[in-house]
Parts: structure tokens; sequence; C-alpha cells
């Protein structure tokens, strides 16, 4: 379970983490075949250090992270937050500190012209960047807060105001009136390796001036969450708990080489796996904000996903690399640019695309307006196209559109009839399915009537056919087409299904006869 500062992740995201499903990638487990692991073979022998000195700490390991706390400590501050919440009808609210775990409202009841005057405690932690009061935090620490206070290393407790934020990378700036604070530094330039020693200092669950101590596990870890697209995790085992997210993660030498955003977590504890948002991300990200910038980034209005493996026969593809447009956003850039739902996007300006994470982070780095010159797969071959960069939305909005509410259940008044085509039983889509299965008007193909059998089980009636093989599905014929140039190619059918919960690529393995 990921866990965000105090707000929980859910149980899935922990499994969407080890799955690493929606994250652009898959985790390719080792095998079995002996051999060297990066060119190293044989026995290991680390080095304990001096000699006689077996078991003292290795050379260049602290004794003690005392004087290095004592150093940085007092730039690091508590954070308390009164965040406004909403009351739902059934009388539970969030409370910051909870996350997404709810809780009933006073009375049990909750009701319309009441969330006025509902309010809910959080805290979380931070650090002066600045002598002269500026505070980085996390977003989600201060995320829809009307009354933030600052509690300094001294007990000292200031009014902050928030200067700016960045939800695509949970960043934000702070700001309290004064001079004189102590500060620390972002460290940019000597970028942490695994097995380096850190200190995390935070606020866990209001525990004021916290230290725990670890070692960088991993680099790296991308998609941990999905509104953070552009954020690769510095993994650390420190213990990170609530209350921790926004404060700093040091080196042994006291430089701010991350800061706290997440765990991960089957019991909402520290397991010893923590992740810190690198500095080399945070500080050009909190220098813009300092200076009152907007951060803007380019968008292209497009879902995409890996190109799985078991795609490439069926797709005529020699290798993973590319992001699929599983879906495209009606009169976003990607549409006017005539990009496609089904494309697979190779090239972005003339360089290779390594997968959806990829693409996301370059369009991400063009400003409005920009021209993005994409060479996509469409229909087994190259087409080149040009689209011009819009804003990236928020991420609220950007959930909002990712994918459509259920439809209506169709209503069971006897089977339709459909011609059986690959296992499953298919049908233009009258006005009159359009209505039965509350298909959206922007969607064509083929109406699955009948599911199949065994596998094929899965595709349920009223889901759409898009695309099958390389080309759109306009008609029955067409997908009879493409499953007949499947058979002669000894694959499955690789199919685009729209559901009512949004776009899947597939593929159809198909019966031996019909």
């Amino acid at each position: 379970m990921m866990k965000r500062k105090e707000f929980m992740l859910g149980a899935v995201a922990g499994l969407a983490f080890a799955a690493a499903a929606t994250a652009g990638g898959v985790i390719d487990w080792p095998t079995a075949n002996a051999g060297p692991v990066s060119g190293v073979s044989g026995r290991l022998i680390p080095s304990a250090g001096a000699a006689g000195a077996a078991f003292a700490p290795p050379q260049g390991a602290p004794r003690s992270f005392a004087d290095i706390f004592e150093q940085v400590a007092p730039a690091v501050v508590q954070i308390d937050v009164k965040t406004r919440v909403a009351t739902p009808r059934q009388g539970f609210i969030q409370i910051p500190g909870l996350g997404a775990v709810p809780v009933p409202a006073p009375g049990g009841q909750g009701g319309e012209g009441e969330d006025e005057g509902r309010t809910a405690m959080g805290s979380g932690s931070g650090f002066f960047i600045t002598a002269d009061g500026y505070i980085v935090t996390n977003n989600h620490v201060v995320a829809d807060a009307v009354e933030i206070t600052v509690k300094l290393a001294d007990a000292r407790e200031l009014t902050a105001r928030v200067v700016g934020r960045d939800e695509s990378t949970d960043l934000a700036v702070l700001k309290v009136d004064g001079s004189d604070f102590p500060y620390v530094e972002f460290e940019e330039t000597a970028q942490p390796r695994v097995g380096d020693w850190v200190v995390a200092v935070g606020n866990p669950f209001g525990l004021g001036g916290t230290a725990t101590a670890g070692i960088v596990s991993a680099q790296g870890r991308s998609q941990l969450d999905s509104s953070t697209p552009y954020t690769d995790y510095i993994q650390i085992d420190a213990a990170i708990n609530r209350g921790n997210s926004g404060g700093p993660t040091f080196d042994i030498y006291g430089r701010v080489i991350g800061v706290n955003s997440a765990i991960y977590s089957p019991s909402g504890g520290s397991v010893g796996i923590g992740f810190a948002i690198p500095a080399s991300t945070a500080k050009p990200i909190t220098d813009r904000l300092m200076r009152g910038e907007t951060i803007e980034r380019g968008y292209l209005g497009v879902q995409i996903r890996p190109v799985e493996r078991e795609w490439l026969g069926p797709l005529g593809l020699e290798s993973r690399e590319g992001a699929y447009v599983q879906s495209v956003t009606p009169g976003g850039p990607a549409e006017g640019g005539g990009l496609q739902q089904g494309d697979i996007v190779l090239t972005l300006n003339g360089e290779k695309v390594r997968d959806g994470n990829d693409l996301t982070r370059r369009v991400g780095q063009a400003r409005p307006g920009d021209n993005l010159r994409l060479e996509v797969w469409r229909d087994g071959r190259r087409q080149t196209l040009n689209v011009r960069s819009g804003t990236r939305p928020s991420e609220a909005a950007l959930n909002a559109e990712g994918g459509a509410e259920p439809g209506a259940e169709p209503t069971p008044n006897g089977a339709v009839a459909g011609t059986a085509v690959g296992g499953l039983t298919v049908a233009p889509i009258s006005p009159a399915l359009r209505q039965r299965y509350d298909i959206p008007a922007n969607v064509n193909g083929v109406v699955i009537t009948q599911s199949g059998s065994g596998d094929n089980r899965a595709y349920q009636p009223g889901f759409v056919i898009m695309r099958a093989g390389q080309r759109a599905v306009t008609s029955v014929a067409d997908f009879q087409a493409a499953v007949q140039a499947a058979r002669s190619a000894g694959t499955g059918v690789f199919i685009l299904v729209w559901t009512p919960q949004g776009n899947v690529p597939t593929v159809l393995e198909l019966p031996e006869s019909e």
C-alpha cells in the first residue's frame, strides 16, 4: 500500500506498484541461467574497513548522526494545516491525517448546506530553503488548506501562506514573515548512490524534531503514483511515517538530497520502504515557485500504455519500444493533430520513445504551443504527424477525463442477433444497440452481443471492438478480415475494445474452428 504523507493511496496502489502495470513497464524476473551479473562473477568479498577492525563501522561510515542532526535540525519545521472538507450525504468526511479512510461525521448525518463549517486538521513537515522565510514541503500537505501554521525548532509558531504548488511533482513552497531563519540547501551535483547513508528529519505523528537513519535502497523509482509522472523517486529505508511528508532527506554531510513524500506499506506504518523526491527534481521546481512562476507543461491529450510482448506478432512490431495510444481526448491537441487511438508513438522530434513514461515526460518538457513531430505506427506502416502542444490540465481534470463513468446496465430483453466471429458474436452498432448498451456517440466499431467461451468469456455484451489487427473496424466484415489474417499468420488478433470503464487493448485468442 502506498501511503503519501497521512493520505492512504489504498491497498490497490500497493499491488499496482508491485505489478507496475500502469507505470509504463513490467517487472522482469531474472532467469535461472548461470553467468556474470553486470560483468561480475565469482565470490564477492565486501571490505570490512581497516585491518583488525572487522566489526567496526566501515571506513567513511559515521559513528553517530548526532553532529549532522544538530547542524540541520533547526531548519526543519512542523506544518499544521486546517482544511475545509465536504460532507457526503451518508455523513462521512475525509480527515487529513487519515487520508482516504472515511470517518463518521458528528451525529452520523451530513447534508447539503452544512459543508461551510466543517474543517479538519492535518500535519506534515517542511524545511527552510532561504533565510528570508521560504519553506519547501509537499503539495499534498498544504493542498486545499485554509489555514497553515508553522512550528519552528525553537517552539515559535508562525502563520504561513502558499507561494506556489506543483501537484505533478508533489512540491509546494510556503512563506513566513521574518528574516535570519536557519536554512539548508539542495545538493544537485553529488548524486547519492545506492548504499549511501541518509538521515530523514521530520514530524511523524506530530512528534517534531524526529530523526531516522538508513541508506539509499534504490534509485529511479518512477510512476509510484500516476499523479506524479515526472518524478524518479529515491527509495530509502530510513523510517518515514505519517507526518514525515515534506521533510528533508539529508546525506551524511547535511545536504538535502530529497524531499520525503510517500511510503510503500501493507500496514500503514513504516516497513523500511520510503520514497523521496530527488533534489535534482525539487530544486528547479521550487526555484520557479519562489519566483512566482506557474509550472506549465506540454500536453497531448491521450491515454497511453506500454506495448505488451504478446502484441508484437499481431501488430508486426519488432520491439516493445514506443507508447500505445489507448484513447484520444476529444477536442485535445492530439485529436487536432490527427493522432488516433490504436497508434503507437515510435519517435518524438526524431528521438525514439522508450515507453509511455518517456513520452509523458518529454511532452511535459515542451512549452505550450511547441510543435511536436510524432512518428507513429498505424495500419502496418510508419506515419509522421505534427501536433501543437497544449497546456497540461490539473491532475483532477486529467483524472476526470481518464475514463468514462460506467454506463447503464443493458436490459436483458432476450438475446441479440449477431454474427459469430473469432469466438464472439458481434453486430453492427445500430441506434437501438447504442441506446441499449449506453455506447457513446463517438465510439464506433462492432458491438459484442454474446460472450464466447473459455478465456473469451471476459468479453461482455455491450463491449465494442473498435480496432482489429492494425485497422479501424467499421463493419462485421472488417472484423472477419482481421480474424482471417490472424489465423493465416498463426497468431491471435490484436483488438482495441471499448468498455464502460475505458478502452482496453488486448489479444483475442482464436478458437480452432467456428
